[in-house]
């Protein structure tokens, strides 16, 4: 799948075939990368919508589908990377999607449950979507190398991920908001490194590339939803 051939073909320039080669890759990747990442909005809309309906995530209380979150994220993107050389992985990254909207199904019935939910789900959407697009658009003109950045994101986003699952037994508000900031912030920083690895063709293979950014966005429009619904929830 990213087995390209660096020889430029009946090309004299040498160095200018090559760089037009490694171009033409840069923007395969991208152009996959995006295509893929709509394709997985479908499956992702799918999981909450049954999520919803069913209230299967609410039926199983805090405990349990945290575990079933961390098992099935993990478990799913380790199949997601070991499968991104073949067919088999965009078939993974669909199931994966799928999951991942069953498990948002929790966070949107909450909001659903306000007066405005509909318009708060949809505010966090287009943020979500303005963000992507702020993020991809500095991608093209920042110059200088972001992969240095992402090793300090990462270890941000462990210590996040560890303050939360601390704050579901401290049940702290200020530490809750202190915690969607920080998610909003580091997952932001991440579409842009992430996009940005592509540009620069640090990414090489469009299914990889699909799942890091979808995580992204996932993160940013979670966050954003959340800290929409406690400062405009409407319960009356």
């Amino acid at each position: 799948m990213n087995d390209h051939s660096l020889q430029p073909q009946g090309n004299p320039g040498g160095f200018g075939g090559l760089n037009s080669s490694f171009a033409a890759d840069r923007q395969r990747v991208l152009r996959n990368t995006y295509a893929l990442l709509a394709l997985s909005l479908i499956p992702t809309v799918l999981g909450a919508w049954i999520g919803v309906q069913t209230g299967l995530m609410a039926a199983m209380g805090t405990g349990l589908s945290m575990v079933v979150f961390f098992v099935g994220a993990f478990g799913l993107m380790f199949v997601v990377e070991k499968t991104k050389n073949s067919s088999t992985g965009v078939i993974a990254l669909l199931g994966f999607t799928f999951f991942m909207g069953l498990m948002l199904s929790r966070l949107l019935a909450a909001v659903l449950g306000f007066k405005n939910g509909g318009t708060l789900i949809m505010t966090a959407f287009g943020g979500t979507a303005a963000i992507f697009f702020a993020m991809s658009t500095l991608a093209t003109v920042v110059k200088r190398d972001l992969s240095g950045l992402s090793k300090f994101l990462f270890v941000g986003a462990v210590i996040a991920m560890i303050a939360g699952i601390a704050n579901v037994f401290l049940q702290s508000t200020g530490v809750q908001l202190a915690l969607l900031v920080a998610v909003l912030g580091i997952f932001s920083a991440f579409l842009l490194v992430d996009v940005k690895r592509i540009i620069d063709g640090g990414e090489t293979n469009y299914i990889s590339a699909t799942l890091n950014i979808y995580l992204d966005l996932y993160n940013v429009f979670t966050a954003l939803l959340q800290l929409l619904g406690i400062f405009g929830g409407d319960r009356d």
